[in-house]
This record gives structure tokens, C-alpha cells and sequence, in this order.
């Protein structure tokens, strides 16, 4: 866990530093360890419990109050993509909607086109 929390604080730099205020520079990389780390529940509340014990307040804050300048953040995203996807005539493409829902009765959600999840039931469909 300790080298994840390294390679998280070594990526998470150059964002961190264009986020500007030092209670956000602590609470982001708390909140992405909470996404990308154990647990299936990915709300506030848990994840402040495993990752920021004490801390709910603040890390709720940074996700609901939290008003910044988003053009920074997403000038570094596309020079880390850049610097990441390397060649000059490659291309990078995100999709995000890998995982699905868990359960059939989550109140006031409504059903969520997943696109991984779509390949794959056309895949079984192909296949059969």
C-alpha cells in the first residue's frame, strides 16, 4: 500500500499544485484513495471513515462547497495525457462506465447505460 501511496502523491502533483489552497492539496488525495481503493461503498461517509478518520467535515467540504477554477486542472490532464499517450499520432480515449450497478432497487437511480457492459452482452449474444 505504501508504494500505491507514493506513485498516487508522485502523479497527483502537478494537479495538486495547480488546486492552490492547502486544505485542498490535503483533501484531494484522500478522496482519490478512497475511489480508487478497498471498499464498495464509494460515498463521503465511508470513505472518510477508511481513509480520513476524523475528517468527514472537510472531505465533504472539498466535494460539495469546493468552488475552483477547473481550466488548470484540465490544462495539466491534457499535458500528463500527452506526456502518458507519447507518440504524435496517438490518441488516448477514456470510458469511464465499466462498472455496474449493484442491486435492482437503489432509490432514485435510474437505470445507467454502461458501455463495457453493453460489449459485453452483445458479445454473449454473438457468441451463442
Amino acid at each position: 500500500m505504501a508504494d500505491l501511496d507514493t506513485e498516487l502523491s508522485a502523479f497527483l502533483q502537478p494537479f495538486l499544485d495547480k488546486l492552490g489552497h492547502k486544505k485542498r492539496r490535503q483533501m484531494c488525495p484522500l478522496y482519490l484513495s478512497g475511489l480508487i481503493g478497498p471498499g464498495d461503498r464509494k460515498s463521503i461517509e465511508p470513505m472518510a471513515e477508511r481513509f480520513a478518520p476524523g475528517q468527514y467535515d472537510r472531505l465533504h467540504h472539498f466535494i460539495s462547497d469546493g468552488v475552483w477554477d477547473a481550466a488548470p486542472l484540465e490544462t495539466e490532464l491534457a499535458r500528463q495525457a500527452d506526456r502518458i499517450v507519447g507518440a504524435s499520432d496517438a490518441f488516448l480515449v477514456i470510458d469511464d462506465t465499466g462498472l455496474a450497478k449493484k442491486g435492482d432497487h437503489s432509490v432514485g437511480v435510474a437505470p445507467q447505460y454502461a458501455s463495457m457492459l453493453a460489449r459485453e452482452q452483445i458479445a454473449r449474444r454473438w457468441c451463442r
